[in-house]
């Protein structure tokens, strides 16, 4: 048939291009339409569709007709202006060019010879990215260094994780694995406990030590001591730390100087994991709040949170890459050549545990080249400036409390109970939250801090303006008297 769609032709794909550039952008133009969180039940879809794959093809129209009717109703709405959960997930004009040549190209860039672009400019923007966060030069890729792009933060801090095992191992013996320790806040992202996991690490190894409201529910270097103190004292072997700036829960801020003299004294590895928080330290207000990071022998921030780049693209820093290849490099004799023989280039395949890459530098590249750092600047320092609009409603109202200091754009805060209140408020905050989520005009989320639930706010959305704060705000203070009235 001629209208049959072919693998790849130019023409087709010019004509098909165009008409799903068209729905997105239609899409975003009424992305508030829509319910911010899905309102479906689960297995909604399965009735939807057909039980088996079409035997002859459909149109492109057709399909589209069905995203509208079927796919929508089952989207959360990542990039809502009202979206306040989790941390955001950023997409841009220049992130979604990025990614077209990128599916254009569809190179797998594991090694150099693959595609000599992918391997090249992934160095030079994360050296670029590197400098504007003013890393030491250890981080660069003219170094022992360098930077790669990982999928996620979880993925970063495990191939970090593993290539300190593997250092810890070489030198004590490799019998002494039960012996390795890991330290963190019980405040840090469990993609560590995983990484833990897949690591071999014994659990009643791993140390999640406490953090509360004294710190601002920051490690506290004192209560590190103390433990790697008593774990020296019974022959057991610190070979990892790990530091966060800007948790998960609340964005505590782990202290990097403390921790990272602590860590260079027991010779452990120290990471820094800055997934979401690492994105504002571009601005040099904000830059503070990774002083210390020159001690650090791995540092990780997610450009897909909060940089205008879209999912996935986590980026990591090492200090010394050896340490990564010597444990992930494998070279079999089907991908042997003489470049990498030669010892001239990097194979990004032995930074990381799949060998297959995408070439995700490009959407890096646009996003800087195409907002430029000024911009990027503005762009966080905005939502920043949302964040403390929110912060000052919440504030006037005597029926909420700030449970922790803001220090970037997540608000924590949460409803007053009555003292007659058995739960301290648990119960109270847990329905509205599920009030305001209900009612498919905002999304927001929870941690539970100290035994309290806490609601969180994240502006950080790319179309999020003050009017959106306003609103969310109202809605919240009519669920709260709704709540307190019954």
């Amino acid at each position: 048939m001629d209208n049959e769609l072919k693998p790849m032709d130019a023409e087709q794909l010019r004509e098909r291009a165009h008409k799903m550039v068209d729905f997105i952008a239609d899409y975003y133009k009424n992305i508030e339409d829509f319910p911010v969180l899905s309102q479906v039940e689960p297995g909604y879809l399965r009735n939807l569709l057909p039980e088996s794959a079409p035997h002859n093809p459909e149109s492109l129209q057709s399909v589209l007709d069905d995203v509208q009717k079927k796919i929508f109703p089952g989207v959360t709405h990542w990039q809502s202006p009202n979206y306040f959960a989790y941390y955001p997930s950023n997409s841009s004009i220049a992130g979604f060019l990025g990614e077209m040549l990128s599916a254009a190209f569809n190179v797998i860039g594991f090694s150099w010879v693959t595609s000599p672009a992918a391997t090249e400019l992934e160095m030079i923007v994360l050296d670029w990215l590197a400098k504007l966060l003013k890393l030491p030069d250890d981080f660069l890729s003219s170094g022992k260094g360098g930077g790669v792009i990982q999928g996620t933060a979880s993925e970063a801090v495990l191939v970090v994780l593993l290539a300190a095992r593997d250092r810890a191992l070489r030198r004590f013996g490799k019998d002494y694995l039960k012996k390795l320790v890991v330290y963190a806040s019980d405040q840090t992202h469990s993609a560590l406990q995983k990484a833990c996991q897949i690591g071999g690490i014994h659990p009643e190894n791993c140390r999640w030590l406490k953090a509360d409201i004294s710190t601002n529910y920051a490690l506290s270097p004192n209560v590190l001591s103390e433990e790697l103190s008593r774990d020296t004292a019974r022959g057991l072997i610190p070979f990892f730390l790990c530091a966060t700036v800007g948790t998960t829960s609340s964005t505590a801020v782990d202290p990097l100087p403390e921790l990272g003299s602590i860590a260079k004294r027991h010779e452990m590895w120290f990471h820094v994991d800055a997934a979401y928080a690492g994105s504002a330290c571009v601005c040099p207000e904000y830059r503070q709040y990774i002083d210390g990071v020159e001690e650090a022998d791995s540092f990780n921030m997610n450009l897909h949170k909060w940089f205008l780049t879209n999912f996935d693209c986590s980026v990591l820093w090492v200090k010394d890459r050896h340490a990564l290849i010597r444990s992930l490099s494998t070279n079999p004799e089907y991908l042997k050549n003489k470049a990498s023989e030669a010892e001239l280039v990097v194979d990004y395949k032995d930074w990381q545990i799949p060998l297959g890459r995408r070439f995700r530098s490009l959407k890096v590249w646009l996003v800087l080249r195409l907002y430029g750092t000024e911009n990027l600047q503005k762009y966080i320092r905005n939502h920043i400036r949302l964040a403390e609009r929110f912060e000052a409603l919440v504030r006037e109202d005597p029926r909420f409390e700030i449970v922790t200091p803001r220090i970037f754009s997540l608000v924590c805060f949460r409803l007053l109970p009555s003292r007659k209140n058995e739960d301290g408020g648990n119960r109270l905050n847990q329905s509205l939250l599920d009030a305001v989520n209900a009612s498919g005009n905002i999304f927001i989320s929870h941690t539970v801090l100290s035994g309290k639930y806490i609601l969180r706010f994240a502006v950080g959305a790319p179309l999020t303006e003050e009017k959106h704060i306003n609103s969310a705000w109202k809605l919240l203070q009519d669920a709260a008297s709704t709540l307190l009235a019954i």
